[in-house]
C-alpha cells in the first residue's frame, strides 16, 4: 500500500476526531476568504467610507490573532476543547446571519472581530489536538488539514457572486468608486467584467442596484451551521455531554492494538508535556516556571520556527492581496478580467499544493520539504523579478509560488515539534506567529507599493522570502545544538545511573554471601 497499516489504523482509531477537526477547517477557510468580495455591498450596507469599511478587516484579523494567541487555554481537557471548538463554531454562524442586519460600520466591525476571534480559537486548537492525536506522525494529517482551509477559500467566492451588485451605491464621487471597484477586484479572488466608470456616468442617489448579499450572507450561515453540530456529535460520542451519554464503540483487534501502543506512550508524553509546560496558551509560555534552566536553543526553535512562518505566510497575504494591483499596473497593464484570474490561481495552486503534499508528507522528512518549498520560492520569485514584462510567466509564476508556499506551515509546525519532543508551546507561537506576519505585511508591503511604483511588490516578495530562508537556516544550526544537548543529557543522567545500579548490586551479592554462612 501507499500508506503502511499503522498510519491507517492510527487515522481509523482516530477518525471521528480528524474529520471533525477537518470539517472545522473548511468552515474556517470560507470565513477568511468570504469577505472580501462583499466589501463593496457593505460598504453601502453600512454607508460608509473606503477608509471607514476597511477597519472592519483589520477588527478582524486583529481579534483573530488574539484568539489564536489564547486559544491554547482550551487545550488543558478533551472537554474544554470540544466545548471552545463548538461555541466558536456557532458563533461563527450567528456573527454572519446577523450581519445582514449591522447598518453602522462601528456594529459590523463588532461583529467580524467576534468571529476574528472564534476562527483565532479554532485555528489554535485545531493544531493542537492533531499534533497531540498523531505527534510524530502528525505531518500527514497537518498537511490535509490545512488543505480544507485553502478548499474553502477557494469555494467561498463562488458563493457570494451570485448575490452581488456591479453598480455601486451611487453617493460616491467618481474617483471613490473607481477605488472601490479597484479594492473589490483585489480582495474578490475571481474576475469580473471590465467597468469604465466615469462621473457621469454613475447612478444618483437612490438608483444604485438592488444587492442582494444578505443571502449570501445567510447561506454562509447554513453552511457553516452543521459544523458545530459535528463537534456536539463528537462531545456525545465521546460522553462529555452529562445529560446524554453515549455508547463507547468497540475496537477491533488492530485499534486494541494501536490504542495500548499510545497508551504507553501517552503517559511518558504527558509526563513531558508537564514537565515543559505543555502547548498551553503564548502568554502561560512565557510565565511558566518549569522554562527556567531550559538551554538557549530550546527557546531560539520556538523564536526563528515563528519568524520563519512570519515571512511566508507575510508573502501569502500579501501576494494574494496585491497580485492583482500589480497585474493591472505598468509594465504588466492586463486586462482588470484577465488580472482577475491571479488571485484565483494562487488559491487553487495554494490548494492543489496541500493535497500534492499529503502523500509527499508521508515520504519525506518535514526538513526537506521545508528546505525544498523555501528554495523552490526564493527561485520563483527570482524569475519574475527577471521576467518581470512576461504575461504568461507572471501566471506560470503565481502558480509555482502558490504550490511552493502551500504546505509551509504544516510541515514547519510538524518540524518543530518533532524537534522539541512535543514539549513546549511550538503550536501556540507558530499559528501566533503566521497571523501576525500575514497582518503586518499586508500593510507593509501594500504601503511601499503605493509610494515606490508596482515594482517593489516582487522586490519586497523576494527580500521577505529571503529573510525566511536566513531564518530557517538559523533553525537548523539551533536544532543541531539542541540535539547536541539532549545527548549530553542523556549521558549525564546515564552514568549518575550507573554507579547507582553497580552499587545496588554489589549490596545484593553480599546479602546472598551472607544467608549461607548464616545458615
Amino acid at each position: 500500500m501507499f500508506v503502511d497499516d499503522r498510519i491507517v489504523t492510527l487515522f481509523k482509531r482516530n477518525a471521528h476526531h480528524t474529520l471533525t477537526y477537518w470539517s472545522v477547517f473548511f468552515s474556517f477557510g470560507l470565513c477568511i476568504a468570504f469577505l472580501g468580495p462583499t466589501i463593496l455591498d457593505l460598504q453601502c450596507q453600512t454607508k460608509s467610507t473606503l477608509s471607514q469599511i476597511t477597519w472592519v478587516f483589520f477588527a478582524q484579523q486583529f481579534c483573530l490573532l488574539i484568539g489564536s494567541s489564547i486559544g491554547g487555554v482550551f487545550k488543558r481537557t478533551l472537554f474544554s476543547s470540544l466545548a471552545a471548538l463548538f461555541v466558536s463554531a456557532l458563533t461563527i454562524s450567528v456573527i454572519f446571519a446577523i450581519i445582514p442586519l449591522c447598518n453602522n460600520v462601528l456594529l459590523l466591525a463588532i461583529a467580524m472581530a467576534v468571529s476574528g476571534f472564534a476562527m483565532g480559537i479554532i485555528d489554535t486548537i485545531a493544531n493542537i489536538q492533531l499534533v497531540t492525536i498523531y505527534q510524530r506522525d502528525s505531518a500527514v494529517f497537518l498537511q490535509a488539514l490545512h488543505f480544507f482551509i485553502g478548499f474553502g477559500a477557494l469555494v467561498s467566492p463562488l458563493i457570494a457572486d451570485p448575490f452581488l451588485s456591479e453598480t455601486g451605491c451611487g453617493n460616491h464621487t467618481g474617483n471613490e468608486t473607481q477605488i472601490m471597484h479597484h479594492f473589490r477586484n483585489l480582495l474578490r479572488n475571481s474576475p469580473i467584467a471590465e467597468h469604465n466608470i466615469t462621473q457621469s456616468s454613475l447612478p444618483h442617489e437612490g438608483e444604485g442596484g438592488e444587492s442582494n448579499v444578505h443571502y449570501a450572507f445567510w447561506i454562509m450561515a447554513l453552511i457553516n451551521l452543521p459544523v458545530p453540530l459535528t463537534v456536539l456529535f463528537l462531545m456525545y460520542r465521546e460522553q462529555l455531554i452529562p445529560c446524554f451519554p453515549g455508547t463507547p464503540r468497540l475496537l477491533d483487534k488492530d485499534e486494541l492494538a494501536m490504542e495500548n501502543q499510545q497508551g504507553a506512550e501517552g503517559s511518558e508524553v504527558e509526563q513531558k508535556e508537564h514537565a515543559a509546560g505543555g502547548h498551553g496558551n503564548i502568554f502561560s509560555c512565557c510565565q511558566n516556571d518549569n522554562l527556567r534552566g531550559l538551554p538557549v536553543s530550546f527557546f531560539m526553535i520556538h523564536i526563528l520556527g515563528g519568524l520563519v512562518l512570519f515571512m511566508t505566510d507575510g508573502i501569502v497575504g500579501a501576494y494574494a492581496g496585491f497580485v492583482y494591483t500589480y497585474g493591472v499596473a505598468p509594465p504588466m497593464s492586463l486586462p482588470n478580467k484577465t488580472a482577475g484570474y491571479l488571485a484565483s490561481i494562487f488559491w487553487a495552486a495554494i490548494t492543489a499544493g496541500r493535497l500534492l503534499s499529503i502523500p509527499l508528507s508521508y515520504r519525506f522528512q518535514p526538513v526537506r520539504l521545508l528546505m525544498f518549498n523555501l528554495a523552490g520560492a526564493i527561485v520563483t520569485v527570482l524569475l519574475l523579478l527577471i521576467f518581470y514584462t512576461s504575461t504568461t510567466f507572471l501566471f506560470v509564476g503565481t502558480c509555482l509560488c502558490g504550490l511552493f508556499l502551500s504546505s509551509i506551515f504544516p510541515c514547519m509546525l510538524a518540524y518543530t515539534e518533532d524537534i522539541l519532543d512535543y514539549q513546549g508551546c511550538a503550536t501556540s507561537v507558530l499559528v501566533t506567529s503566521a497571523g501576525m506576519g500575514e497582518m503586518v505585511m499586508q500593510v507593509l508591503v501594500g504601503s511601499i507599493i503605493q509610494t515606490e511604483g508596482s515594482y517593489s511588490f516582487l522586490l519586497c516578495g523576494m527580500i521577505i522570502a529571503c529573510f525566511g530562508f536566513i531564518f530557517f537556516i538559523g533553525l537548523l544550526l539551533f536544532h543541531r545544538m539542541h540535539r547536541n544537548y539532549l545527548t549530553g543529557t542523556t549521558k549525564k543522567t546515564a552514568m549518575v545511573e550507573e554507579p547507582a545500579a553497580t552499587e545496588q548490586n554489589g549490596s545484593a551479592k553480599t546479602e546472598q554471601k551472607a544467608e549461607p554462612e548464616s545458615s
